[in-house]
This record gives structure tokens, C-alpha cells and sequence, in this order.
């Protein structure tokens, strides 16, 4: 059975699905990621679906889990390169992906999950007048 990777690139994982998604290799996914993000502590996941030519209901309904799981250990989940031809079915089959944003590429997902990275940092004492606020960029 065909596995499909998960790569680690600073605090988020990236899952490029360049295969066909047949029901037990998206199920394989969803547990391989699930146990990524707890091994690695990652805060996001990018899944770059630009490889896939169609997306069924049962694909969807895993991409919907998938960022459901994520979202329980504490990880966002952006889903990218998504095709019009795909966008389009996912529409036709009343599949609107609850829990999960989109973007156009990989750039575009890196930038989303980044603007709503927690902020590490030293924590301004009480009554500090002067403190800066955050700039953070347009959409």
C-alpha cells in the first residue's frame, strides 16, 4: 500500500498527496499525521492536494477529519493547490470542509498559519504604558 509523506519544515508538517487517495490510504494519513503532529509538536499542517485530479465524498469527509484531528492536538490545518475542477465537485457534492482554510499554494498556507502562530516572547509587565502593538500584515 502506497503511503503518503509527511514532511517536517520548521513548526509545521507539509503532506503532499501526489497519489490517488483510495479509501485506505487516506486512512493511513489520517493516523500517520495524527501521530506526526504529536511526535514533532507541530502547530500546523499544509496538505497540498495540487497532485489530485479528483476528489470523491469520501476524500472530502477524510480532509474534513483529518483537520478535526489536528485541531484536537492543537494544529491548524490549511488545505492548498486545490484545482477549479476539484473545488467545482467538492461544491456539487454539498462538501464544505468544515475546519479547514484553503490557499492557493504552499507560499500562501505558510503565510496564513504563520499569522496566527502564537507570539513567544517576553510578556510586558502589568501598568507598561508603552507597550507596541502587533503589526500584523493585510490579507
Amino acid at each position: 500500500m502506497d503511503r503518503v509523506p509527511i514532511l517536517k519544515i520548521g513548526d509545521l508538517l507539509l503532506v503532499s498527496i501526489q497519489i490517488d487517495m483510495e479509501d485506505q490510504v487516506a486512512l493511513q494519513l489520517q493516523e500517520d499525521l495524527a501521530e506526526r503532529i504529536v511526535a514533532t509538536g507541530s502547530h500546523g499542517v499544509l496538505i497540498d492536494i495540487s497532485g489530485l485530479d479528483i476528489v470523491d465524498s469520501f476524500v472530502g469527509r477524510t480532509l474534513a477529519t483529518i483537520a478535526s484531528i489536528s485541531r484536537v492536538l492543537d494544529a491548524e490545518t490549511v488545505v492548498v493547490g486545490m484545482r477549479p475542477a476539484v473545488a467545482i465537485t467538492l461544491v456539487e457534492l454539498g462538501l464544505s470542509l468544515p475546519g479547514i482554510r484553503t490557499a492557493l499554494n504552499v507560499e500562501l498556507g505558510m503565510q496564513l498559519l504563520a499569522r496566527e502562530a502564537p507570539v513567544i516572547g517576553d510578556l510586558e509587565e502589568e501598568g507598561d504604558d508603552e507597550a507596541e502593538t502587533p503589526v500584523v500584515p493585510a490579507s
